[in-house]
């Protein structure tokens, strides 16, 4: 009996920049991993790895970004990335520089830095992960926290009354004059997934074209914090987060006037 050969092609699988050390610094269910494949691809399809620099914020993308997505890192003091980019931006043109930062690093205690980096019209990338609290100090409320979520300092859910309203980063970095692109994804399926690459192409390219400043923002669950299984993080935002963060693009120009 003749056996029939049968070839196999690979046709997909881990990118080369994502290095094998990520699990350790993840909570199960944490969607930060998934977000530096992403991160991971688009740079690679860009063939820009090697001039690529990134600045990680304080929080769970501090201690995991930098050494799970192998280009030039640097970690910025708290809310400081956007200043910290500024510089290397300046003083290597050249070079594709990026921020990760989480909701609290972003939102409050640098949102003077980032503010300031729009306004002065830096040619610049954000990628914003939004997780609705603080993930490595004890789960706090943050910025970002819904309305009625319950977290270590609103256990009675966040009164709008005491402690005000949801920060929207995209639709704030919509409204800049010099942001040229500004999106909300997320990656809590397969296709939010391929949608989010797009966004951080776009967001990537337009600081390669030299046009403006390009902002993500990336809904993230939080299973440690929020108290849910990983499977059900997945119909929180789907029910919760996205009522409050609706996804999509908030600007696309092609110059700043």
């Amino acid at each position: 009996m003749n056996k029939e050969t049968i070839t196999k092609e690979k046709i997909y699988g881990a990118p080369k920049l994502k290095t094998p050390i990520h699990a350790r610094f993840y909570c199960p269910g944490c969607h930060y991993g998934i977000i530096c494949k992403a991160i991971c691809e688009v740079i690679e399809d860009l063939e820009i790895d090697g001039k690529a620099i990134g600045l990680a914020g304080v929080g769970c993308s501090f201690g995991g970004v930098p050494i799970t997505v192998d280009v030039d890192f640097n970690s910025a003091p708290h809310g400081r990335a956007p200043a910290m980019a500024t510089a290397i931006k300046r003083i290597l043109p050249e070079t594709v520089v990026f921020t990760v930062q989480g909701d609290g690093d972003l939102g409050a205690i640098g949102l003077g830095c980032f503010m300031n980096a729009l306004l002065r019209g830096e040619k610049l990338t954000t990628i914003f992960l939004n997780n609705a609290c603080y993930g490595t100090t004890g789960g706090q409320m943050a910025p970002t926290t819904l309305v009625g979520m319950k977290t270590t300092t609103t256990v009675y859910g966040r009164d709008p009354k005491i402690t005000g309203y949801p920060f929207h980063g995209a639709e704030l970095a919509a409204s800049m004059k010099a942001v040229a692109y500004s999106a909300r994804c997320s990656v809590h399926t397969p296709v939010n997934y391929q949608q989010t690459k797009k966004a951080l192409k776009m967001a990537f390219q337009k600081q390669l074209d030299g046009i403006g400043y390009g902002f993500v923002e990336i809904l993230s669950a939080c299973p440690a914090n929020w108290g849910l299984s990983p499977v059900d993080c997945l119909k929180f935002i789907s029910e919760e987060m996205i009522v409050e963060y609706p996804l999509g693009e908030f600007k696309n120009v092609d110059a700043i006037d």
